[in-house]
């Protein structure tokens, strides 16, 4: 379980220092229908984390810190969870996984 908590410490502490070189500009699609005037239609739904960043928090470094540390954690978690289904002996139960 240390070696969970230090690795988590580690990302926040990457994401901490590298968010304020994340670029602003567009890129891929967003970066052509800005160049070419392409209207864009209505989200059908934003999603969780619309845009990297979490809406309720105002200050945008902040939000964007908590939207990147929530999502390397959730990768972390799937990856932990499907390599624990995946690589599971064959006479364990499901109950213990964990």
């Amino acid at each position: 379980m240390k070696k969970y908590v230090v690795a988590a410490a580690l990302v926040v502490v990457f994401l901490v220092f590298f968010i304020p070189l994340a670029s602003t500009n567009p890129d891929g699609l967003e970066k052509v229908v800005q160049t070419y005037g392409a209207q864009e239609n209505e989200n059908l739904w934003s999603g969780l984390l619309s845009d990297y960043s979490f809406s309720s928090i105002s200050d945008s470094y902040v939000s964007t810190l908590f939207a990147g540390i929530f999502g390397v954690l959730m990768v972390l978690l799937m990856g932990l969870l499907i390599s624990r289904v995946v690589f599971r002996k064959p006479g364990k139960k499901a109950k213990d996984f964990f």
